[in-house]
């Protein structure tokens, strides 16, 4: 049978906890991360609390990635049509490329330091075995991806956006939490 609005499936609970933990962070961290030099200079928490959301978006996104390998997403509608699927493809992929590449660069630039990593001033993460040169190669892909992180997410936005307030045909539920299932 064809997957139309009518008969769409949703995300599961968990695959849907792990898409809006995951996003609420790197919006947060995004705004953090591109704000930290003007807005927030001299704020203490600001860069500590920036690299502990990333740590988590970077456990998370193992998680998650595992869930979906083990947890197959719902049909794409039959109505979309293919250029959209392959564009939301591209993107998804993308997307989940950089949930994980953006807090690994993180991590190598502040292995680098010479300061502990702090994990939500509970405990110090491990740092990884790396120059303060490869430091400062993690800094400069790090700055990059997240420019490339913040056009995919106002894309990604922008497309579920389209999809639940002018095509209207219930796309954004099937990933929106409380909604009953249908289908």
């Amino acid at each position: 049978m064809a997957v139309t609005q009518s008969t769409q499936v949703r995300y599961s609970t968990v695959a849907i906890w792990f898409h809006w933990t995951i996003a609420a962070l790197v919006i947060a961290n995004l705004a953090i991360g591109l704000l930290h030099e003007n807005l927030l200079d001299g704020v203490a928490w600001a860069m500590p609390l920036h690299i502990s959301f990333g740590l988590t978006v970077l456990i998370l996104s193992i998680g998650r990635i595992l869930w979906r390998l083990s947890h197959p997403m719902p049909p794409v509608p039959s109505d979309i049509p293919r250029w959209q699927q392959v564009a939301s493809r591209g993107t998804h992929v993308a997307l989940y490329a950089l949930i994980l590449l953006m807090p690994l660069t993180g991590w190598l630039m502040v292995s680098g330091g010479k300061r502990p990593i702090g994990f939500y001033w509970l405990a110090n993460f491990p740092k990884l075995p790396v120059s303060q040169a490869l430091g400062g190669v993690g800094h400069e892909a790090h700055g990059v991806l997240g420019w490339l992180m913040l056009a995919l997410v106002i894309l990604h936005v922008g497309a579920a956006l389209r999809h639940h307030v002018i095509l209207r045909d219930g796309v954004l539920a099937r990933m929106w939490p409380g909604v009953a299932k249908s289908g």
